[in-house]
């Protein structure tokens, strides 16, 4: 049995842990200068270029550690603060005595104090041979993150005051003054400002030096929402200062969907994407690793609705729920996997999409969930669309699930109640406070049924309304209580409530002013309401706001026969005049491509023991999952091995072999395969890469420190990788790799 072979393994590895803990060595994969170190970059940086026009001078031996402090000052600016980091780390790398390399670090973790607070004792500790200009950055910084008593307020107002003193010794700093402008305005909710004209000006007073920083970004912020068009200026400066860093694309998004200006929103999400798909596939990063990705795209998704594209809405939603998963920040209720699936919602009823949610129902983009408000969405969902496609006995059969999930839901309520009132009365509390306690926590128990209930009688309404019952179809409606007001509008109209239609129908286009869908539902029924002069000024409406929608779209489509009465032409939209103030916008292909693809596998190949060896292109046409390990002598990938050993029937079930590369040599390999029993050999074959070749080429690898780091990757039959961890620690939860394995390897790319 391989088990003997695990407890000789984890004994030995126990045996290292124990002596390395003595020492004070860290474990395996773990940096050796600290946990802070653990979570950050571990690969190398490069000079991407295009990160923006800044110059903060600082005290270095090394030539290039300029570059890369600069490139990371610039990253700050884009909020791009992992890779920030990463360049900060490469500087320190290069030099480090470079003391300015560790206030970088420690700025880049500006909102996680107590890890921002390692960073800066070694930035004090080294500051000695800074210029005072420097020291006055890194004493600001050093006594923000100090970890003291001091109320928020405080300890803000006194970094303000400290990056001041930077100014009044050197006036002309520019980066002191973007950095200042930036945190009064990250400080607002505890120091709040008095004047927005008074940070434009500190902001323009930047410009008037740098005339492309970066620091667009901020004034942008500044304007959001309250004055979006006073930052016009700097939306067609922003992306187009910091070309590489996807969020400085994504900013000016904000600025023209707040004035309405969807086409030029969704342009700029769009760059934004691209930018980050060019980043992460040159660099072999997953989506979701990438701050702020999942939320770009999603309101991409929005401004698509709001244009009435629906194809490209569509396909991109699905996209989001096509992007890897890890549990860490993307599932389906985080990152892509959250959002795809609220925009596909979206998308889906906006549109009236019925025969596409009912056959997403039975696949990964509409599957069922345990989480009882997004399974009672769901199932409302499905049930109208069944409506709407004439099949009542299956909108019958989501109500039933419906009401099975709300007695599910009671019981385990009064059970939960009941074990309330077993405790009240075991402290001995009267019978008044014990029966108060018994309801309170009943309340708060079926606090989850009310979507359930909300969603079963929206549903039963339908079922009314097929046969015409509209009176008892009002009444559930009224039940349902949170049906949004355009499809509110539509039940009213069904029901014979024309006048009630009427009004729903004014305050959803009021509500979504400038969108598509609103309008062309507001047309259709006011057509058929007969009100054929309000529809026809509807329409003209329409026909400005629609320059970009999908014409042949079930819900515009309808449309058509009314635009041909009017004498229209068959294509009745009526064409926008380019845009004069958005900036010199490169081609969006220039950006980057766009949609993320799995970067190409780099092939290897293996000695192994036995004289054997093992390469990639022996599981070409089949998936194959790699596991980067650190030898025998690493407890924990001891212990994800040996969770893994056990399953690998499951994952010849699902078509997927393992594989395992060790850091070992072979002589080491040899002797911890030949510790397995001979009538069960080690079921997942294992590969040696003592000179971490193969860790390198993948990424399982710190650069900074030169240490091997742990791995896991999922390999199609195509030589591509669909799923990665890397990590300091190794991944060890096999029914999720397993799972995701199983759902990627259905999406074809």
């Amino acid at each position: 049995m391989f088990n003997r072979w695990w407890a000789v393994s984890v004994a030995a590895a126990m045996s290292w842990s124990a002596t390395a803990k003595s020492f004070e060595t860290p474990a395996p994969g773990h940096s050796m200068h600290g946990e802070v170190f653990n979570e950050g970059p571990r690969q190398a940086a490069h000079l991407m270029g295009d990160t923006g026009n800044v110059n903060f001078p600082i005290t270095s031996a090394h030539p290039e550690a300029q570059a890369f402090f600069n490139q990371g000052i610039g990253q700050l600016h884009g909020f791009w603060y992992f890779e920030a980091e990463r360049s900060f780390r490469q500087v320190a790398m290069l030099d480090p005595n470079c003391a300015m390399a560790y206030w970088g670090m420690a700025y880049a973790n500006l909102e996680n104090r107590t890890r921002g607070a390692k960073f800066i004792v070694k930035a004090t500790e080294k500051k000695g041979s800074a210029s005072r200009r420097e020291q006055l950055f890194i004493d600001a910084l050093a006594e923000y993150l100090k970890d003291d008593k001091r109320k928020d307020e405080e300890r803000r107002k006194a970094y303000i005051r400290d990056l001041e003193k930077v100014l009044l010794e050197f006036p002309d700093d520019v980066e002191a003054k973007a950095f200042l402008a930036v945190f009064l305005y990250q400080s607002k909710s505890s120091v709040p400002m008095t004047s927005n004209f008074a940070l434009d000006a500190l902001l323009g007073e930047v410009f008037l030096k740098q005339p492309m920083h970066p620091a667009h970004h901020y004034r942008i912020h500044l304007w959001d929402h309250q004055k979006a068009e006073k930052a016009l200026e700097s939306a067609a400066r922003c992306g187009q200062a910091a070309p590489r860093i996807a969020h400085m694309w994504h900013m000016p998004g904000h600025t023209y969907s707040d004035l309405k200006r969807w086409a030029d929103g969704a342009w700029q999400q769009e760059a934004s994407g691209r930018a980050d798909h060019a980043h992460m596939m040159r660099d072999r990063v997953l989506p979701d690793q990438i701050h702020n990705y999942a939320h770009n795209q999603e309101w991409l998704v929005r401004n698509l609705i709001n244009l009435g594209r629906q194809k490209s809405a569509l396909d991109l939603s699905k996209n989001l729920l096509e992007l890897p998963r890890h549990p860490k920040n993307n599932s389906l209720t985080r990152g892509s996997g959250k959002f795809g699936r609220d925009r596909l919602f979206q998308v889906l009823e906006g549109f009236e999409l019925w025969d596409d949610v009912v056959g997403f129902a039975g696949t990964m983009y509409l599957e069922p969930t345990d989480v009882t408000a997004e399974q009672s969405k769901r199932l409302r969902l499905v049930g109208v669309a069944h409506y709407h496609r004439g099949e009542f006995a299956q909108v019958e059969e989501c109500v039933k699930q419906l009401e099975a999930i709300a007695a599910k839901l009671e019981e385990k309520a009064q059970t939960e109640a009941a074990e309330e009132e077993k405790k009240a009365r075991g402290e001995n509390k009267n019978d008044a406070d014990v029966a108060k306690a018994k309801e309170e926590k009943l309340k708060k128990a079926r606090e989850p049924i009310a979507p359930v209930e909300k969603a079963t009688a929206e549903l039963r309404g339908v079922q009314l309304l097929a046969r015409s019952e509209t009176d008892k179809a009002r009444e559930q409606f009224d039940k349902a209580g949170d049906i949004p007001k355009l499809r509110q509008a539509k039940y009213q109209f069904l029901c014979g409530q024309h006048d009630k239609s009427v009004e729903s129908l004014k305050a959803a286009v009021q509500s979504s002013d400038a969108q598509v869908t609103p309008l062309a539902v507001q047309v259709d029924l006011l057509k058929r309401m007969n009100k054929l002069d309000d529809a026809k000024a509807a329409f003209a409406k329409l026909r400005d706001v629609a320059a970009h929608a999908d014409l042949d779209s079930p819900l515009l489509a309808r449309l058509a026969p009314f635009a041909k009465e009017q004498g229209w032409p068959d294509d009745w939209r009526n064409p926008v005049p380019p845009r004069t103030d958005v900036g010199e916008r490169p081609t969006l292909d220039s950006i980057g491509p766009f949609r993320w693809s799995p970067s190409p596998a780099i092939d290897w190949s293996l000695p192994a023991p036995g004289e054997k060896t093992i390469s990639l292109s022996e599981f070409r046409g089949k998936p194959v999952v790699v596991i980067f390990y650190l030898g025998a002598g690493c407890l924990h990938c001891v212990e994800q091995l040996q969770k893994f050993a056990p399953r690998i029937s499951d994952f010849q079930q699902a078509g997927i072999s393992i594989v395992g590369i060790s850091t070992e040599d072979i002589p080491s390999l040899t002797t911890a395969v030949a510790n397995f029993s001979k009538d069960k050999p080690f079921p997942i074959p294992l590969a040696a890469d003592p000179e971490f070749k193969i860790f390198k080429a993948y990424r399982a690898y710190d650069d900074f420190e030169k240490l091997p780091l742990h791995g896991t990757f999922l390999i199609d039959g195509t030589g591509h990788v669909r799923w990665q961890d890397i990590s300091f620690e190794p991944f060890q939860d096999v029914d999720f790799v397993l799972n995701e394995s199983k759902r990627l390897l259905t999406i074809t790319r």
